[in-house]
């Protein structure tokens, strides 16, 4: 009776003091541990006090029963846990509560599912804003998915351009657009909405002195960066006096301070200083952790700096133990990357082809790590070296092509592996294997569920460059695919009647009335203008241009039909008279030619002796008739039997 007239009373009562409530729950749980009604108001008491792990416990230790009663309250607890993706399950399950929503929206923001997390702040948006403040919360969100999304690499997906009226009021919705210029590569814009960042913040009367602080100081981290980028080393000396990296309680915000400073300071010089300040800031974990293309960054900066101290050995283990907990083969940034730095400590300071050979044994042990085998493909062609580059890219791709694996399959037809391999047949004219190449990717891609559009393109173009039948017939499928999921692709159109023309036109009639024609697309071009402003011309262009200039040089033949050349004047003797005309033995040795006239006895007798039919000397051929006698040789110095003459007195 105790325990129910004490639950009876926490559901009447309204306490402000959440220690007062976690007090009276522990007291109630004290008479009675399966009273659910205490349970649940300890969780959201612990809650209220920043006690998540110790909430965690609580919904642990309550069962099934209170997970369910408030499951909104458990999925917060995990998501501020770190645990991610359990929240998101168990929050994804309460359908039409808009708080669930949001907190779906955060726990898929901090798990980097940046689409879904943009899918859902808009479905908020357009809903009714019943909740305290919400619309603002929405607009400061929604700038920030929008951001990570240009940082991820989904341009495609990004829903805000330029911040308007309102946008521009609060000073968390200026930072993220500020933010989402910088992951344009618009430092300008963003070094201005960075200042209006911190205008308002510092003038904003909602926060107290302690709060405002916090907010100042990751909108000057991201400004020192900003200004580094831009190489304005002064303004960004007078920003990094406003930064007390002790101050920033965020350990992952900390960490890109303390790299940003010490860039800004010039530590890089003493590769000593700069490792020692790159490892001073700890590694944040769970609910405080960087994003995965901001730990990449760290990663390469704090094994560069291992690098530099020699620290082979250190990074060889590292790297191993963690490539052998990573997917293999993988196309992952951060799995890639730590192949690369393996492949670096391998080498142990070498570059060029001298590294190869270490590398080269590196990836006969993981012949599959594409990390490995792009590090070797870019020594090569550093080198110059493109034919082993193919060679040594494609060794690994046929290995993946050999795999019954699924995700091998995937590697082995990734995009951006693929536009590699393309790049380098570029380089040497193979056309052949490009269209080989590109058909085979979009075979496969086909299959798959989401077909990267990009490659379907560039398959059908180059397919589109053959003689073959069925390959035309494949450039035609892939273009009517890429029409089917956007009706206003004219690409797709213009690729579909270009492959279907020369195989059945009445096919493509009624598509070639739908394209502009080619006098309103060149309508507003002026080929001049575009010369003289410096755009060259396609290499068709080139070629066109140079059989013309060919033709236009060509001189009629002479009468002998020899063709005259003109001879540079650099090859022209000094004392050269065009009036005279040249000696026809002016090639020949002088002793050879007609007009040789020997000088002194001894010269005219040689001359008379090379002459034919002159006088024959008997003893003189009888003296060269007679075989020399080879000199004995003395032993020790080899010195020869004859004695010195001797000297003039």
């Amino acid at each position: 009776m105790a325990a129910q007239s004490l639950s009876s009373l926490l559901q009447r009562a309204s306490i402000d003091d959440h220690e007062e409530v976690l007090q009276s729950s522990n007291a109630a749980l004290a008479k009675s541990k399966s009273d659910l009604h205490a349970q649940h108001a300890k969780a959201v008491a612990l809650l209220k006090l920043d006690r998540y792990d110790d909430c965690l416990r609580v919904f642990e230790e309550g069962g099934d029963g209170l997970k369910k009663r408030a499951a909104l309250e458990y999925a917060y607890a995990l998501y501020k846990c770190g645990q991610l993706e359990p929240a998101i399950e168990v929050v994804s399950g309460l359908a039409g509560e808009r708080g669930a929503l949001h907190l779906e929206a955060q726990a898929s923001y901090r798990s980097e599912k940046f689409r879904r997390a943009a899918e859902i702040y808009e479905q908020l948006s357009k809903g009714e804003t019943s909740l305290h403040n919400e619309e603002n919360d929405l607009r400061i969100n929604s700038w920030a998915t929008d951001a990570q999304l240009q940082w991820k690499g989904y341009p495609e997906f990004v829903r805000h351009n330029r911040p308007t009226r309102d946008d521009l009021e609060a000073f968390e919705t200026v930072y993220n657009a500020a933010c989402l210029s910088i992951a344009k590569g618009e430092f300008q814009q963003g070094e201005v909405l960075l200042k209006r960042a911190k205008e308002l913040c510092r003038t904003s009367e909602d926060l107290t002195p302690e709060d405002r602080a916090a907010e100042l100081l990751p909108i000057a981290v991201q400004q020192l960066y900003v200004l580094l980028r831009q190489g304005k080393s002064e303004e960004a000396q007078s920003v990094l006096e406003e930064i007390s990296v002790g101050d920033i309680p965020e350990l992952s915000t900390r960490k890109i301070a303390q790299t940003n400073i010490t860039l800004a300071r010039g530590a890089t010089t003493n590769p000593f200083a700069l490792y020692k300040a790159l490892h001073e800031t700890p590694d944040s974990a769970d609910n405080d952790k960087l994003f995965e293309y901001q730990d990449n960054i760290a990663t390469g900066n704090s094994h560069s700096a291992d690098l530099l101290v020699r620290k082979y050995d250190g990074i060889i283990r590292s790297t191993s133990k963690a490539l052998a907990q990573a997917a293999y083969p993988s196309t992952e940034p951060r799995v890639n990357l730590l192949s690369v730095y393996n492949a670096a400590a391998h080498a142990r300071g070498e570059t060029g082809t001298k590294a190869l050979k270490s590398i080269l044994a590196a990836l006969d042990n993981r012949p599959k790590d594409l990390g490995l085998a792009l590090t070797a493909v870019q020594l090569y062609v550093s080198a110059g070296n493109t034919t082993s580059a193919i060679t040594t890219l494609e060794r690994s791709l046929e290995l993946l092509d050999e795999s019954i694996s699924e995700q091998d399959k995937e590697v082995r037809f990734n995009p951006g592996l693929l536009s590699i391999l393309v790049s380098l047949y570029k380089l040497e004219g193979r056309k052949v294997q490009i269209r080989g190449e590109l058909a085979k990717a979009a075979t496969y891609w086909q299959s798959q569920a989401e077909p990267p559009a990009s490659l379907l393109r560039a398959a059908g173009a180059s397919l589109l460059h053959s003689s073959d039948r069925s390959d035309l017939v494949t450039a035609g499928d892939l273009f009517k695919s890429l029409y089917q999921k956007d009706t206003n692709d004219q690409f797709a159109v213009a690729g579909y009647v270009a492959s279907q023309a020369t195989l059945d036109y009445s096919k493509v009639q009624a598509q070639v009335d739908s394209l502009p024609s080619v006098a309103d697309l060149i309508s507003g071009v002026n080929v001049a203008s575009l010369e003289s402003a410096g755009i060259s011309p396609s290499s068709s262009a080139n070629a066109a241009a140079a059989a013309a200039m060919a033709g236009a040089r060509k001189r009629r033949a002479n009468k002998d039909n020899r063709v005259t050349k003109r001879v540079r004047k650099s090859r022209l003797p000094k004392d050269y008279d065009p009036s005279k005309t040249a000696d026809p033995e002016r090639w020949l040795p002088l002793r050879d030619r007609s007009s040789y006239r020997p000088k002194g006895r001894k010269g005219k007798q040689r001359a008379a002796e090379r002459t034919q039919g002159g006088v024959v000397h008997e003893k003189a051929e009888e003296s060269a008739a007679v075989p020399s006698q080879p000199q004995k040789s003395q032993g020790g110095g080899g010195a020869s039997s004859k004695k010195k003459k001797k000297g003039k007195r």
